[in-house]
């Protein structure tokens, strides 16, 4: 018989990636998570420690400055940095999701230019699709690019973009024929400084208050058209090959949130004493937490694989990328809740950080793709006999 070996396990190198990330996050990420969420402030000691271990953009390959993480090591970055503070879990998160479209399509002459500023942490990030008019219906977006000679003008607005403001580069995605539908979309590399380009206020959210969600004007920004990712036309293709990858990442969010939460619970109702008897010693309880672990573990295993697809550029990462975040998700609100009722009175305060980790659980079912959409994903693989 074959032996299976490792073929499961994360190698002893992912482990020994994911016991500095955890001790990182330990000592410098969850000391500034509930002043973050109460603020609503970006987290800057959490950044700076990430940059300084290297955490904050490891997918970036060692030609451009970067680490060269697999994505399964990033992964363990996200579900680590999340399982104490989902905010920060986005820095890296929104790094990838922004400069992959980079590493998938773009000129030699776009990675080189703006991979190493992010890989050193000089800059940040973000990735411009949805707008007011379009979030689930990406080819709808009504934001403008008409040539003019060797540039582009952009107008036009975006919305619900994640740490707008704070970064330097933007992944723009525009129509630049509007007769086309999705072959009318293309995409463009913005800089922050670039003249025309300004931010609204930031959103007021339920969850993830510690990074910034903002809209992003573009009123006559002028581009040229060496910052165009890939060919005049597959911005839309682009677009979807990087969530493909992309939505493993929030479903290693999902993962870390439901980690943290599990684990404080599990303390919680170790030392809490109810009717002259720890809280753990009940019955009731003890198969709530089953519950718990149980989904967990299911939603990191279907993580990992997802991951392995992604690392591999498998034929079936669109499928297994949808049902990792759309289960990993649904099972992140479902523990943080059970977390907050496991702790009663107290898990309903701000005294105790399960409530900000079923908030934040929250977003994990809506970005990068609703829950809906991914059921439509999967179910359209299943039915076109796609592999899956």
């Amino acid at each position: 018989m074959t032996d299976f070996g490792d073929m499961y396990r994360p190698s002893e190198e992912h482990e020994a990636f994911r016991a500095a990330v955890r001790e990182l996050c330990e000592e410098k990420v969850a000391p500034n998570a509930a002043e973050a969420d109460e603020l609503a402030e970006f987290p800057k000691a959490s950044l700076e420690a990430l940059v300084a271990a290297d955490f904050h953009a490891p997918h970036i390959p060692e030609a451009y400055s970067g680490v060269g993480a697999d994505a399964l090591a990033t992964v363990i970055v996200i579900e680590e940095i999340a399982r104490v503070c989902a905010a920060s879990s986005l820095i890296p998160a929104v790094n990838k999701l922004a400069t992959l479209p980079w590493l998938l399509a773009a000129t030699e002459e776009i990675k080189q230019t703006y991979l190493p500023p992010i890989a050193q942490g000089e800059a940040m990030a973000s990735y411009c699709l949805s707008e007011p008019e379009s979030g689930s219906d990406a080819v709808s977006m009504r934001t403008r690019a008409v040539r003019d000679g060797d540039h582009f003008i952009l107008n036009g607005v975006k919305r619900w973009i994640t740490n707008a403001g704070l970064s330097d580069f933007y992944t723009v995605f525009v129509v630049t024929d509007p007769d086309a539908r999705s072959k009318g979309i293309s995409a463009f590399v913005v800089e922050k400084s670039d003249g025309g380009v300004s931010f609204g206020a930031p959103e007021k959210k339920l969850g993830i208050k510690g990074s910034p969600t903002c809209e992003v004007y573009l009123d006559g920004v002028r581009i040229p058209e060496s910052r165009m990712i890939g060919a005049e036309g597959t911005g839309f293709e682009t677009a979807m090959h990087t969530l493909d990858h992309t939505r493993v990442t929030i479903a290693a969010q999902a993962v870390g949130i439901a980690q943290g939460a599990l684990d404080y619970a599990l303390g919680y109702v170790t030392e809490r004493k109810q009717f002259g008897k720890a809280l753990a010693e009940f019955q009731g309880l003890q198969f709530m937490l089953a519950d718990m672990g149980m989904k967990l573990e299911a939603a990191r295993q279907l993580s990992y694989v997802a991951a392995a697809k992604s690392q591999r550029g498998d034929a079936d990462l669109t499928y297994f990328g949808a049902a990792a975040k759309c289960f990993a998700s649904d099972v992140a609100m479902e523990i943080t809740t059970d977390a907050v009722q496991l702790l009663g009175g107290y898990g309903y305060t701000k005294d105790f950080p399960v409530e900000r980790m079923m908030r934040d659980a929250k977003i994990t079912q809506i970005y990068e793709g609703t829950n809906q959409i991914q059921r439509v994903v999967m179910a359209r693989h299943l039915l076109a006999g796609l592999p899956h």
